[in-house]
C-alpha cells in the first residue's frame, strides 16, 4: 500500500522484487487512511447495533480478503497514520513510515534516513514472507546485503 507521493517508491519496490526475487506483488495506492479508518469503524458499530445480521465487512476487508501474502504500507506521515487500518488488513502487516527527525537535503535521502525508500519496502516485503514461511532467513540476509542496507545503522527513532 502507498499514498502520496511514496507510491513510486512502493511501485519501485515491486519491480525490484519482481527482478531480483521473483516475487509478484500488487501495488494499491491509498487516497486517505482516515477515510478508510472510519469506514472501519462504522462496520465495526454496525455489527456491535445488528448482532443478528451477517457481519459488515469494511471496505479494507473486501478488497483485500481475496489477496494473498502478507501486506506492506509504505508513508511519507508517521507510520501511525498508515497503522490505523491494522483492525481490518485481515493478515500479517508491517507499516513502514517517517517516525522521528530526519536530516537530509533531498527527498530520496530522507526516504533512505527513515528507511522508507524502495529498498526498504523491498525488505520489508521479503521479511514479511520469510516471516510466514515463503522465504528463508537466509535469503533475506543475502537481500539485505545486495540492498546496500546497512543493519547496524542507528535507528531512526532515536537519532
Amino acid at each position: 500500500l502507498g499514498s502520496g507521493t511514496i507510491l513510486r517508491e512502493a511501485l519501485a519496490a515491486a519491480d525490484l522484487l519482481r527482478a531480483d526475487y521473483g516475487v509478484e506483488a500488487d501495488v494499491w495506492s491509498v487516497t486517505s487512511y482516515n477515510e478508510l479508518r472510519r469506514d472501519g469503524l462504522d462496520a465495526e458499530r454496525w455489527n456491535l447495533l445488528h448482532p443478528g445480521q451477517p457481519r459488515r465487512l469494511s471496505y479494507v476487508e473486501q478488497q483485500l480478503g481475496g489477496t494473498e501474502g502478507p501486506i506492506v504500507a509504505a508513508s511519507d506521515y508517521m507510520r501511525i497514520v498508515a497503522d490505523q487500518i491494522r483492525p481490518y488488513v485481515p493478515r500479517a502487516f508491517t507499516v513502514l513510515g517517517t517516525d522521528g527527525f530526519g536530516r537530509s537535503d533531498r527527498r530520496s535521502q530522507l526516504r533512505r534516513f527513515f528507511e522508507v525508500d524502495r529498498n526498504y519496502i523491498t525488505l520489508a516485503a521479503l521479511k514479511a514472507l520469510a516471516d510466514e514461511g515463503t522465504l528463508t532467513a537466509k535469503e533475506v540476509a543475502k537481500a539485505i546485503a545486495k540492498l546496500g542496507i546497512d543493519p547496524e545503522k542507528p535507528n531512526p527513532l532515536t537519532v
